[in-house]
């Protein structure tokens, strides 16, 4: 197991077999380190501390058998994905994951199996992506209403949401990390930090969506996952009351209201208004000439602009830590180390000076 996690730090790091050698002082041979990764060879325990230097990683995440493997691992832009960038996100998802399940086998919580509302379904069309996620609102008891914090509400049905610093051709991914026998996969969605939060909450939906939709579905996925988020965000009756059955146009300041209203970007606003058919698809054309031009470049009046990009962020690791931090299940160096943040910031906190927030990296 160690050769995996050994592998992936390393290629996060971005070290070849030989750099690492003389990161640590040729300690060992890169050939050494090889057989380390093949499983060949287990290192000595001076190597394996400097190589955790190294490479920026806990022995803890190096040795810790809770998180057994990724599977599934989905992508949702594929193309131009390097294996560094790959092995980079996969990495730091298991480091994630790994002090998430820490947390949750000290406060006894079973909370990582996903309550997953059905069973993948298959879809013939687009349509019944629309379908879909009516389905969904129904089995979470979600009505009509904008969704006002997707994250929090995923996490609250059993998925992982890491928010990650990815390269910005890839917007996000899903995956399951496999744990030991006997216990279920843990769900991961994992979306692209640098993203404004229509984006991110567009890429959660969509990623739910291939969570939902068979994979033997003869329908293109990430078209029907696209359209999955949009019904899940923006359900059609209801935008149909705030704007009208069917319009000839409309305007720039009622997509702005409107984004506000759904979280979601502008461009989706008016892609969504075509698929209920509120707007004709030459309408929607026509916005994309004139007004709306620069909109799939860069988000107009973005949400997050007044929050310093900290709304909607996951927050329910950082609640579990507090709470073992409270019971005394974890010491505060531990806390610190779990939350990754420095420890006179978690002494702020704790004695709740205001002007501090722990954001959970």
């Amino acid at each position: 197991m160690i050769g995996e996690r050994l592998r992936l730090a390393r290629k996060k790091a971005g070290l070849s077999l030989r750099a690492l050698s003389d990161a640590i002082d040729r300690k060992v041979s890169a050939q050494s380190i090889g057989k380390y990764e093949r499983d060949e060879v287990m290192p000595p325990s001076d190597v394996l501390t400097a190589m955790s230097g190294a490479l920026d990683v806990s022995l803890e995440y190096l040795l810790s058998n809770r998180v057994k493997q990724l599977s599934g691992v989905e992508f949702r832009k594929k193309s131009g994905t390097s294996v560094k960038d790959r092995s980079r996100v996969e990495a730091t998802v298991i480091e994630r994951v790994e002090r998430y399940l820490v947390i949750e086998d000290l406060l006894e919580l079973d909370s990582a199996e996903w309550h997953r509302p059905f069973e993948p379904r298959p879809l013939a069309s687009l349509d019944e992506a629309e379908e879909l996620a009516a389905n969904l609102r129904e089995a979470w008891g979600l009505g009509l209403d904008p969704i006002p914090n997707l994250t929090e509400l995923l996490e609250e049905k059993g998925i992982k949401v890491l928010v990650i610093d990815l390269p910005e051709r890839v917007s996000g991914l899903t995956c399951l990390v496999e744990r030991g026998e006997a216990q279920l996969p843990v769900p991961v969605i994992v979306v692209n930090g640098f993203f404004p939060l229509e984006r991110r909450r567009f890429t959660l939906a969509h990623e739910l969506g291939h969570r939902l939709i068979d994979e033997q579905s003869p329908v293109d996925h990430e078209k029907a996952s696209d359209r999955f988020a949009g019904a899940f965000l923006i359900h059609g009756d209801h935008l149909r009351a705030e704007v009208g059955v069917h319009r000839r146009q409309v305007s720039a300041p009622e997509i702005y209201a409107l984004k506000r209203i759904y979280r979601v970007s502008a461009a989706a606003m008016l892609m969504r208004l075509k698929q209920i058919d509120v707007l004709t698809e030459s309408a929607v054309a026509y916005a994309f000439q004139t007004f709306a031009r620069s909109w799939r470049r860069a988000e107009p009046e973005p949400l997050e602009e007044q929050h310093a990009g900290k709304l909607e962020r996951p927050r329910r690791y950082e609640r579990l830590c507090y709470w073992a931090l409270s019971e005394r299940l974890i010491s505060p160096s531990k806390a610190s180390e779990l939350l990754q943040l420095p420890y006179y910031e978690l002494e702020n906190m704790l004695q709740g000076r205001p002007g501090h927030h722990a954001n959970y990296r």
